[in-house]
Order: C-alpha cells, then sequence, then structure tokens
C-alpha cells in the first residue's frame, strides 16, 4: 500500500505545500535589509540570487536521472547489484529529495545566524550565496515529486503536474498561515521555520515518493478529488488573505484558521484511501495486470513498433518531423540530445518570454503600485493574491489541457499560445493605467504565467521522454530568471530610471511604466507566435498521442 502512487501523490502534495519559502521572501526581506545594514540595490541583488536558485534546476534533474539509470539497470542485472545500486533504486526519489533538505538546511539556518547576529555579518557575496542554497533547494523538492508523479501518471501528464505545482505555488501562503498563526512579529524566527520545517516534513515523507510499476492508471476520478481539494484550498486561503486585509484577527482566529488549514491539506489521504480500495476491487476481478503497458518501456516511453501500426501509413511515419524522435525510439533522450532540436528552443524561447514578463512583472508591482497612488493595503493585498492568480494558471492549465487533448485532439502548445496571447492583453492593461488597472491585469498576466510552469514540464515530458525530464524542464526553465533579469533590469529598470526626478529619484503617474509594459506585452506577442511555430511542429505528435490513448482503452476493454 505504501508503495501505491496514490501515497506517492499525497506524500509529495504535502511536501510541495511546504517547501516554496522563496515565494514568501517579502516577509524577511525588511529584517535582513536592517540587520546587514543593506540599501535597496544590495537587497535587490540577493533577491536576484533567490530567484536564480529557484529556477536553475539543472542539478536536479541530472541527479534524479542518474537515480533512474541505477535504479533500471538494477531491474536488469540485479544479481550482480551492489549495495549502493541497491540504495540508490530503493524509492529512488528519495536521493533527490534528502539533496533537497540539506541545501534548504544549511541556506537558511545561515541566513538565520547572519539575521540573529550569531555569527559576524558575512559579505554580501557570501549572503547571495546562502540565498541561492536556500532556494535551490526548491527545484530538488520540485523535481523529485513531479517528474515521479507523471511517471505514475502517464496518460493525464497535464493534471498532475497541475496539482503538483499548484500546490507548490500556493505554498507561500501555506508557509504565511503557519507564520501568522504561531510567531507572528518575529520574521526571524520565519527564517528558521523556512530551515526546519520543509526539511523536516520531506525527510520524514521521502520514502513515500516512489514510481508505481504497476499499470492502474485509468483512475481518471480520484486525480479529479486531488484537483478538488487544490481549489478548495485555493479559495480558502484566499477568503482568508481578504479578511486578514480587512480585519486584525485575534490570536485564536489565527490558530482556527490554521487548524481548518491544515485539515484541508489532510483531506487527499482519504481519497488515497478510496482511490487503494478501488484498486483492490478491480484486482480481485482479474482486470488489473501486475506490470506496465507493453506499449510503455521500463522507463515510460514509447515502443516504436506499435507507434507505427498506429500511425498507419509507415512512409508517413518516417517522414514526421526529425525533432520528435520519441516516435521512432524507444529510448528517452537526454538533455543534450534534447537541445539539438529546434523544439527545445522554440520551447526555451517561449518561456523567456512568458516566464520572464511575470516574473517581471510580481517583482516590479509595488513600485508600479505606488506609482499609480495605490495605498500600501491595497499592495499588499495584489502581492498576496498573486499565489492565488499564479497557482489557478499552473493547476487549470495542466486540467483543461488534459481535457483539449484527450477529448478534443488539440495539441498541448495550443494552450501555451493562448496563454501568451491573453498575457499580452494582461500587460496591456497594466501599462494604460486607468482605474483599477493593477487588479484586472494581476490576475491576467498571473494565471497565464501559472499557466506555463505547468503546461512546459508536461509538453516536455511527451516530446523528450520521462527519462531525463528533470534535466530537461529544469534547463528550459532557466529561461525564466534570463528573461526577468532582462526585462526587470534593461527595460523597466531603465526606462523607470529614466523617468524618476526629485531626491528621491522616484516616479509617479501612468509615464513610469507604460512604455516598459508595452514593450513587454510585444515581448509576450512574440512569445505567443513562437508557441505556434511549436504547435505545428508537433501536431502529428500529438495526434499518435490521442491514438496512444484510444489503443490503452481499447486494450482495458479487451481485460
Amino acid at each position: 500500500m505504501l508503495s501505491s502512487k496514490w501515497i506517492t501523490t499525497v506524500a509529495s502534495i504535502w511536501i510541495q505545500c511546504t517547501c516554496g519559502g522563496s515565494y514568501a521572501f517579502g516577509v524577511y526581506s525588511s529584517v535582513l535589509k536592517s540587520s546587514q545594514s543593506y540599501d535597496q540595490a544590495t537587497l535587490d541583488t540577493v533577491s536576484v540570487f533567490k530567484d536564480i536558485g529557484a529556477n536553475a534546476g539543472v542539478l536536479s534533474g541530472l541527479l534524479y536521472s542518474a537515480v533512474a539509470v541505477h535504479r533500471r539497470r538494477r531491474r536488469r542485472d540485479s544479481h550482480q547489484a551492489s549495495s549502493v545500486s541497491y540504495l540508490l533504486s530503493f524509492g529512488g526519489p528519495w536521493v533527490v529529495h534528502v539533496a533537497g533538505a540539506i541545501q534548504c538546511f544549511a541556506g537558511y539556518f545561515l541566513i538565520w545566524l547572519s539575521v540573529t547576529g550569531v555569527i559576524h555579518r558575512p559579505a554580501v557575496p557570501l549572503m547571495c550565496l546562502f540565498m541561492f542554497i536556500a532556494a535551490h533547494a526548491q527545484t530538488f523538492f520540485n523535481t523529485a515529486n513531479v517528474v515521479t508523479a507523471v511517471q505514475n501518471f502517464p496518460d493525464y501528464g497535464g493534471t498532475i503536474v497541475g496539482i503538483m505545482k499548484g500546490f507548490l505555488g500556493l505554498s507561500g501562503a501555506v508557509l504565511i498561515q503557519v507564520y501568522d498563526a504561531l510567531f507572528e512579529g518575529n520574521p526571524s524566527i520565519f527564517i528558521l521555520m523556512l530551515a526546519l520545517l520543509p526539511t523536516f516534513i520531506s525527510l520524514l515523507l521521502m520514502c513515500l515518493v516512489r514510481i508505481d510499476e504497476r499499470d492502474t492508471q485509468g483512475n481518471k476520478k480520484q486525480l479529479n478529488r486531488f484537483s478538488t481539494v487544490a481549489l478548495l484550498v485555493a479559495a480558502y486561503l484566499m477568503i482568508v488573505i481578504i479578511l486578514e486585509n480587512i480585519f486584525t484577527f485575534p490570536l485564536w482566529a489565527r490558530i482556527a484558521t490554521l487548524i481548518l488549514l491544515l485539515l484541508l491539506l489532510a483531506s487527499p489521504l482519504g481519497i488515497a484511501a478510496n482511490a487503494l480500495k478501488d484498486e483492490s476491487e478491480i484486482s480481485s476481478q482479474g482486470l488489473v495486470s501486475s506490470e506496465r503497458s507493453p506499449l510503455l518501456s521500463d522507463n515510460g516511453s514509447l515502443q516504436s513498433e506499435r507507434w507505427s501500426s498506429a500511425a498507419g501509413d509507415p512512409k508517413e511515419h518516417h517522414a514526421a518531423d526529425e525533432d520528435t524522435p520519441m516516435l521512432q525510439d524507444e529510448e528517452d533522450l537526454n538533455v543534450v540530445q534534447a537541445m539539438r532540436t529546434g523544439n527545445f528552443w522554440l520551447l526555451f524561447i517561449a518561456m523567456a518570454c512568458g516566464m520572464g514578463s511575470g516574473l517581471a512583472t510580481i517583482n516590479n508591482i509595488s513600485q508600479i503600485g505606488e506609482s499609480l497612488g495605490y495605498t500600501t493595503v491595497e499592495i499588499n493585498t495584489l502581492v498576496s493574491l498573486w499565489s492565488i492568480w499564479n497557482f489557478l494558471g499552473r493547476f487549470g492549465a495542466g486540467y483543461v489541457s488534459d481535457i483539449l487533448l484527450h477529448r478534443r485532439g488539440w495539441a498541448r502548445p495550443l494552450l501555451m499560445v493562448i496563454t501568451l496571447a491573453t498575457m499580452t492583453i494582461g500587460h496591456v492593461i497594466i501599462a494604460s493605467g486607468f482605474a483599477g488597472n493593477l487588479y484586472v491585469g494581476s490576475v491576467i498576466v498571473g494565471v497565464c504565467y501559472g499557466s506555463q510552469w505547468s503546461l512546459m514540464p508536461t509538453i516536455t515530458s511527451e516530446l523528450f521522454g520521462v527519462g531525463h525530464m528533470g534535466t530537461i524542464f529544469n534547463t528550459i526553465a532557466i529561461a525564466s530568471p534570463v528573461g526577468s533579469y532582462l526585462l526587470s533590469v534593461r527595460v523597466i529598470g531603465y526606462i523607470y530610471d529614466k523617468e524618476a526626478s526629485g531626491k528621491q529619484n522616484s516616479c509617479s503617474g501612468t509615464h513610469c511604466f507604460m512604455l516598459s509594459f508595452l514593450i513587454i506585452g510585444c515581448v509576450t506577442l512574440f512569445g505567443s507566435l513562437v508557441a505556434s511555430a511549436l504547435f505545428f511542429r508537433t501536431k502529428r505528435f500529438y495526434k499518435l498521442v490521442v491514438l496512444r490513448r484510444l489503443n490503452l482503452s481499447l486494450q482495458d476493454d479487451d481485460r
């Protein structure tokens, strides 16, 4: 039971809910600035290293791929396996979680020691290193949970990635609720909490995050129940955030809201129990095989012979786009092989435009609000609610893309085209400066930004395979800080400084950010055109994905 994909999903959700400390930087940035005597530019520099650490997850992908290789070798040559290979293969992803836990504790604990004065104030480059290590841990937790989830639910990759990425997006709000209930008013303790809580949760649950080898992938009903819980948690957090910005909660009310939140987060365990019960009943009727479908190899890649027969004309099959070798080979692509394809770079450029512009928006939303005359309460509410819009995009895009693919046969990159085009509208609304524009613009940009974080890993797993998925999608994720740097520093910062005046070098009025966000709108429109090219290049591939799904359904009916 403990090795079931359903228990794995619950454990991964709980880890995802606690590992997003990088999203809560605003809680302790003030005490970091004052304790280290930083000016705003220096604090922004430290924040940049946080963004780089949270998005540069290539090492976590390489480690996951190495563990997967040891696991497959042991399965083939179990009689020759060494003790090290056995350790790496047992519950594979736990190795990645351990690496993340070590970095999480070390990074945040050293920051806490610096803030509290236990150690001498470190030089700025050293503090940047501490922040990078702390944020970098998030990529290890995320890679282990997302890649394992995709391998456990290969036919519903969009939905499961949306669930995992969605809970990660909510983790900042969850951590802040824990802080408000237990340690409000002491941000230095919050840093210590970030060092201890994610580390403890990941070490406690990591051995439950496993790849389920059984072919029990047909129960979409239970996945939908996980999705319902995610929506309930998001709605609850949104209501609490809004109420906290209107009223002052006493201690008992904060503790009560935290207890209710924990009960909501515990409910996935009941869903897993129901799923296991359903599987037991089906298994007793002899309807579930003990191993994966013959359409799948050991690492989840597609068997070329079955694809060829499903595709119809062999000549048409061999004329397929050379950038989708998963149609022709059983082995998944590694990151070097993926980087030799046009599809990789189309995806990278589209993500630089989409993720980079979204990150640039949230990094500057406070300054935009100040220039347009928004109150501090309104700005804080916008920042707090960003995590909810981010979640809705992450969860919704994954769920909707699965429906469009399996029911309508629409290639998944089409949704990326639509969300990037919609994101352009959001940036234009922010540039316009009309009354209430930030409320409308932040919702549109936040939802569309979150969408890219579920669409990109899912498309990566489908185009390049799951064997090296962690490495490839984390390499593509580097596009996020690259795009953010170019748009934040070279566009928004440069134009703002030219428009600013006065002793405090501040700017007030619509003109402060209008040109910047019109340029960013053009960037996301270009990203939509790039995603369109990816859509047309992969239409044949996704047609075969639909055929594979139909083939599996027919096999289930035959059983």
